[in-house]
């Protein structure tokens, strides 16, 4: 983390051999400072022989308590291997875990369900993942009035911002009328802005109409930031997903630099990680709110409808996790 702009990296990925051994490398050479989880990352894990003998020992129960047996053990020890950072700095130092992606539409099972998992798991420094729905900003709410910190994943818009920010706040207000922890030990909320997908959904069409591609995830993300940033709750931060970069061409390390903002956190996959280099990072250009206001004004003239492909993302997303959970089931 730079200590001039509060700027964090997280790691988008774990796996049981790789937290003893390069995960924990990079906490200790203050690389990262946090990570997250996903069904995808976990359906990949999975098939490693790792994992083999865990999964030997469980058979016969659940395929659902199968997974979450596995994945909390994971998710425990990169939680204590974290816990320093957390412990230095109540920012930082987090894993995330999703909920069940196939609860996305019923905020009661989801809120269940992560308070379940944070109390099987035992660590303050885990965050819940929640999709950024109507149900999940229901679900996000209670769990933050619970004291349980949350990652809103899959947000692609606007609406999407205010709808987590309105469900802190709220929850925010119902804790400290019910405890009375200071402020740093309060539970920490992440916001999680998906990037680069708008730009492999829409690059062909800016290319044909001469605009700038890879431009416009980074321009919709330094756009939901201004959003966010008006809310003024200092425990929550943006958190930029979907990082990583698909094109062979393009610099691994692109999103990070072009969105290394003050107080934000990039969570980013390995390779992206490894063609950053801290020492020589600078604070990115942010344009004003009304110069992204502008350049999206340009995209809609374009005759690209952000409204509508967030929400076609939102779906995919939703999906994507749902088809991974499925996986997981079916291989264990």
């Amino acid at each position: 983390m730079q200590e001039n702009i509060s700027f964090s990296l997280w790691c988008d990925f774990i796996e049981r051999d790789f937290l003893e051994n390069d995960f924990l490398k990079m906490i200790q050479d203050g690389i990262i400072n946090g990570a997250t989880s996903n069904p995808a990352i976990f359906q990949q894990v999975l098939l490693s022989p790792s994992y083999q003998a865990q999964k030997d020992s469980l058979q016969g129960k659940d395929k659902k308590e199968i997974y979450e047996t596995i994945a909390k053990s994971d998710i425990q020890r990169a939680a204590e291997l974290l816990k320093p950072l957390y412990e230095n700095n109540p920012n930082d130092g987090y894993i995330s875990i999703e909920v069940d992606p196939n609860l996305c539409e019923s905020a009661k099972e989801t809120i269940e369900e992560g308070k379940r998992l944070f109390e099987d798991i035992g660590y303050p420094n885990v965050m819940i993942k929640i999709p950024a729905t109507k149900a999940g900003f229901t679900a996000m709410e209670e769990l933050i009035a619970h004291g349980i910190s949350v990652n809103a994943t899959l947000v692609f818009n606007k609406a999407q911002v205010k709808g987590c920010m309105e469900a802190f706040s709220k929850g925010y207000e119902s804790l400290k009328a019910n405890d009375k922890r200071e402020l740093k030990d309060f539970p920490r909320a992440v916001v999680s802005v998906f990037v680069s997908r708008f730009d492999r959904k829409c690059d062909s069409i800016l290319k044909e109409k001469g605009i700038p591609t890879a431009t416009l995830g980074i321009k919709n993300a330094q756009y939901l930031y201004h959003i966010l940033n008006s809310y003024a709750i200092p425990c929550v931060r943006i958190l930029f997903a979907s990082t990583g970069t698909k094109d062979p061409e393009m610099d691994p390390a692109y999103y990070i630099k072009e969105l290394y903002h003050p107080y934000a956190i990039n969570t980013a996959p390995l390779k992206s990680i490894n063609a950053f280099n801290l020492n020589e990072a600078e604070e990115s250009y942010l344009p004003s709110i009304e110069e992204l206001e502008e350049f999206l004004k340009t995209i809609k003239e374009a005759g690209i409808n952000l409204d509508a492909i967030s929400q076609e993302l939102l779906q995919q997303g939703l999906e994507d996790f749902k088809k991974s959970f499925a996986l997981i089931l079916e291989s264990l």
